[in-house]
């Protein structure tokens, strides 16, 4: 009995009188539970960021990179653009001289069937978001010519012409020509005559005539216009506007008097 007597006090003075410390050990390891909720909520408002972003990007202001030197010196090969995407909402419409990103689909590129892919979704993800290069169907140039215009290059100065008058494109590459290639267009309604300003790398309406479409972007295919420059930080701002076309005639009307200078 005595034997049974010390085992028992034995096994008394081994635990604590009021369970605290098995208590504490309990508190302090959590749960697997509780893991798995905290990184279920981690990864629920990584998503809900993301679609939020996505939804921005589609419809108020996208990221855009540049992805070549075709705009040079206005934009450069890696800057990221911001693309407002609400300028033509609201029945206002691109004028001359707006740098706009649009869908060449039909004009710049042919119409091939879609890639549902992931890995194509993915880069469209990416691009959408400013992370990645646009997709191959997407471009950034300048509008020279709107509905209605009659575009010639060039006149006895080496200008374009647009309804008439001469355009001194003060944006146009150091060194360049405002064109090597001879052009005199008609713009048709609901239509743009694009053009890059580094003119002696840039593929544009120029490079599109006589196929179809004939390099004429439809005013639908109009992503948005560039309004800021996002990236280097060296560069952040406003991107700047151009007088060029201060003047020009409105197609198929010419100033009484004007001097073709």
């Amino acid at each position: 009995m005595d034997t049974d007597a010390r085992h028992t006090e034995r096994d008394r003075s081994s635990a604590p009188e009021d369970g605290t410390e098995e208590g504490s050990r309990s508190a302090r390891a959590p749960a697997p539970e509780a893991g798995r909720t905290a990184w279920g909520r981690v990864a629920l408002l990584g998503a809900l960021c993301t679609v939020a972003l996505l939804l921005f990007s589609a419809f108020v202001l996208q990221p855009f990179l540049i992805p070549s030197g075709s705009m040079e010196p206005t934009l450069r090969v890696g800057d990221r653009v911001l693309v407002n995407k609400l300028a033509y909402r609201f029945g206002s419409e691109p004028r001359r001289g707006d740098v706009v990103v649009f869908d060449g689909t039909g004009s710049f590129v042919p119409e091939t069937p879609g890639d549902d892919s992931l890995g194509s979704l993915l880069r469209g993800v990416a691009a959408s978001l400013g992370l990645g290069e646009p997709v191959e169907t997407d471009f950034v140039k300048r509008v020279v010519g709107v509905g209605g215009d009659h575009v010639v290059c060039c006149d006895e100065r080496g200008r374009i012409e647009v309804n008439g008058d001469p355009v001194d494109e003060e944006y146009v590459h150091p060194g360049d020509k405002p064109s090597q290639v001879a052009f005199d267009i008609e713009v048709p309604d609901g239509r743009l005559w694009m053009m890059g300003d580094h003119r002696s790398r840039s593929r544009d309406s120029r490079d599109h005539l006589g196929q179809p479409g004939g390099g004429m972007v439809p005013l639908d295919r109009v992503v948005g216009r560039v309004d800021w420059l996002g990236w280097p930080f060296g560069r952040l701002g406003s991107l700047d506007g151009t007088d060029a076309f201060t003047g020009i005639a409105s197609a198929g009307i010419r100033p009484a008097g004007a001097d073709r200078g």
